[in-house]
C-alpha cells in the first residue's frame, strides 16, 4: 500500500474513531487535509461560509449524535471567528474535534501576516489542546483528541496541525487507541447526604442538567420526587432536553432574577444531578449571585465523570420510589391561535403542528421563555437551547442537528438580531437539503436588552439608546435574505397566514424560512 502522509492518517483516524462528519471553513494551511479528504471515502464534509458555522454546526451535530463532530479551520483568525459557538458548545457539553491548520514549522519565525498564538486561543474554549510536532505523531495525536472528546461530560479537543505534518509521509503506526474512562458515579457518603435530604420532611429540590434531562433519567426524577415529596427543575440552560408525549414534563429554573429567587425562597435542600448551583445569568444592583435561600442546604451529587441515568436509579432504590410509575405527559390537541401575530402565538402555532419526533432549536431569546407551557402535551421532540448566551448558534446549530438526524425535522425558533451574526447557515442548508424550518421573530429589534436596561437602573432611555437596541431604519428582509441563499422564504403578519406558511414548511423537504413580523 502506498505510504501515507500526515494529513491522509489524520483522516483515516478520525473515521477509525466514528468521526465522520467534518464542518469546514479551511485555507492554505489545511490544503493537504482537503485533498485527503477527497481522496479517503467516508468523511462527509459540509462547507461553512462562515467560521461561527462551522463550530455551531458541530455543536448541533454532537447534541443529537452524541458523538463528536471535526471542524476543520484555518489558524489563530479562523478559529477565533469559532469562538462564540465554541463558548456554546463548551456550556452544552458536547464531544468536539477541531482541527486547526497551522504554518509549516520554521515559517513562523517570519512573522507573515496570518501568524497567531493558536494554542492560545484554542485554551479558551478548549479542555484538551496539542500541536503535532510530526507526520509520525498525527495518528496517534488524533485518536487522543477523539479520546479526550468522548470523556464525560463531553469535551473540546483541539489538535493543531502544521502545513509539513500534513504533506510529509508518515511512518506506520501502531493499534490505536480509543476508548475513554469508564462513567463514575457518587461516592456513598453523597448518595447519604441526598437520601437524608429526600427523607428529612423538609422542602427539596432536584435540580436536573446534561443528561439528565433525556427521557430514561428524567422517568427515574419522577418517581423519586413522587416517592419523597420532592420537586424537581432543569437547570435554565440545558444541551438537549427529551420532551412532549410519552416523557416526564419538567419546568426549567426562571431567567429572571427574581422570579427564581422566588421559586427557591422555601427551598430548604437543593440536590444537583448534572447541574450547576443554580444562578442568575448575570449580577444585578441589589440582587443576589445565587437564587437559593441563604443558609439552604446544597447537595451536589454527581460529578462531571458521574454515569446521570444509574445515579438517578441508585438514588431511586435508595430512597424505595423504583416500584413507582413515572407521570408521563399526555398528548392533548393544542389549539390554533388567530388573528394578530404575537410572540406567543408564534409559540402557540409551533407547538401545535410540530410532528412528531421534531428536534426544536430555541435562539428566540426572551420571546421563547413561554415554550415550556406552550408546548404541554406537544408530540415527542427534543428542545436544543443556546447554552453559554453567546448569540448566533441557533442557524449553525439546527444544520448540525439535521445533519446528524437527516429523517427528523428540525424547527429551528430564531431572534431576528441572533440571526445576523451567523445567517450565512442558510447558504449551507440550501446546499445540504436539509430539513430545517427556521422561524424568525421579526420584532425589529434586541427585545432581551430592553429588559436589561431595567434590570440594572436604567428605567428610561433616550434615542440614542433606543438605536443600539432595536434594527430599524433600514428594516431588513428576512425573506430576501433567505431567498438570497437559496432557501425558500415567506412572511407572516397574522396567525392564519404563518399557520398556513408552517403547515406548507413542515410537508416540504428541504430548508425554508417564515419571517413571522410580529407587531406590526
Amino acid at each position: 500500500m502506498q505510504q501515507r502522509n500526515g494529513a491522509e492518517t489524520l483522516v483515516e483516524t478520525l473515521l477509525a474513531g466514528k468521526v465522520d462528519v467534518c464542518f469546514a471553513n479551511p485555507g492554505t494551511s489545511e490544503m493537504q487535509f482537503v485533498a485527503a479528504l477527497d481522496k479517503i471515502p467516508g468523511m462527509r464534509c459540509v462547507l461553512g461560509l462562515f467560521e461561527g458555522v462551522v463550530t455551531g454546526a458541530a455543536d448541533g451535530y454532537a447534541r443529537m449524535a452524541d458523538k463528536p463532530a471535526s471542524t476543520l479551520l484555518h489558524l489563530a483568525p479562523g478559529l477565533g471567528n469559532g469562538l462564540a459557538n465554541l463558548h456554546n458548545a463548551k456550556r452544552a457539553q458536547v464531544p468536539l474535534v477541531n482541527i486547526v491548520g497551522e504554518h509549516r514549522q520554521g515559517h513562523k519565525v517570519t512573522d507573515s501576516p496570518l501568524t497567531g498564538d493558536i494554542e492560545g486561543v484554542a485554551r479558551t474554549m478548549s479542555a484538551w489542546v496539542k500541536t503535532s510536532t510530526s507526520a509520525d505523531y498525527v495518528a496517534a495525536d488524533a485518536a487522543e483528541a477523539i479520546r479526550e472528546a468522548n470523556s464525560l461530560p463531553g469535551r473540546i479537543a483541539t489538535l493543531i496541525m502544521p502545513a509539513d505534518t500534513a504533506w510529509t509521509p508518515a511512518r506506520p503506526h501502531d493499534a490505536l487507541d480509543f476508548s475513554t474512562p469508564k462513567a463514575t458515579l457518587p461516592a456513598a457518603e453523597q448518595f447519604e447526604a441526598a437520601v437524608k435530604a429526600l427523607k428529612s420532611g423538609e422542602s427539596v429540590v432536584l435540580v436536573l442538567g446534561g443528561r439528565a434531562l433525556r427521557a430514561a433519567p428524567l422517568a427515574l426524577a419522577s418517581q423519586i420526587v413522587q416517592c419523597t415529596g420532592a420537586k424537581m427543575l432543569a437547570q435554565y440552560s440545558n444541551g438537549r432536553m427529551e420532551r412532549g408525549e410519552g416523557r416526564t414534563a419538567i419546568s426549567r429554573t426562571p431567567a429572571p432574577v427574581d422570579d427564581g429567587v422566588a421559586t427557591f425562597k422555601d427551598v430548604k435542600h437543593v440536590i444537583l444531578i448534572g447541574a450547576k448551583v443554580p444562578a442568575p445569568m448575570f449580577g444585578y444592583p441589589g440582587k443576589p449571585d445565587y437564587l437559593m435561600a441563604p443558609g439552604a442546604n446544597l447537595v451536589e451529587l454527581t460529578a462531571p465523570t458521574d454515569h446521570l441515568e444509574e445515579t438517578l436509579r441508585e438514588l431511586a432504590q435508595r430512597v424505595g420510589a423504583t416500584g413507582i410509575a413515572p407521570i408521563l405527559e399526555v398528548r392533548r390537541e393544542l389549539a390554533l391561535p388567530q388573528g394578530a401575530l404575537t410572540a406567543d402565538n408564534v409559540l402557540r402555532t409551533i407547538s401545535a403542528l410540530m410532528p412528531e419526533n421534531a428536534i426544536i432549536v430555541d435562539e428566540s431569546i426572551s420571546a421563547g421563555r413561554s415554550f415550556f407551557p406552550a408546548s404541554m402535551g406537544a408530540p415527542a421532540h427534543d428542545y436544543l437551547q443556546l447554552t453559554g448566551g453567546s448569540i448566533g448558534s441557533g442557524l449553525p446549530m439546527s444544520t448540525g442537528a439535521a445533519i446528524a438526524c437527516p429523517e427528523r425535522l428540525v424547527i429551528n425558533m430564531e431572534g431576528d438580531g441572533s440571526s445576523m451574526y451567523t445567517i450565512q447557515a442558510l447558504w449551507t442548508q440550501a446546499r445540504e437539503k436539509l430539513n430545517v424550518v427556521t422561524v424568525i421573530f421579526a420584532n425589529r429589534g434586541y427585545q432581551i436588552l430592553r429588559g436589561e436596561l431595567v434590570g440594572v437602573g436604567a428605567k428610561t432611555w433616550g434615542e440614542r439608546a433606543e438605536r443600539m437596541l432595536s434594527i430599524v431604519d433600514p428594516d431588513i428582509s428576512w425573506v430576501k435574505l433567505a431567498e438570497g441563499m437559496g432557501v425558500e422564504a415567506a412572511s407572516a403578519d397574522n396567525c392564519e397566514t404563518l399557520v398556513k406558511l408552517l403547515r406548507h414548511a413542515v410537508a416540504r423537504p428541504g430548508p425554508f424560512l417564515i419571517e413571522a413580523r410580529i407587531g406590526r
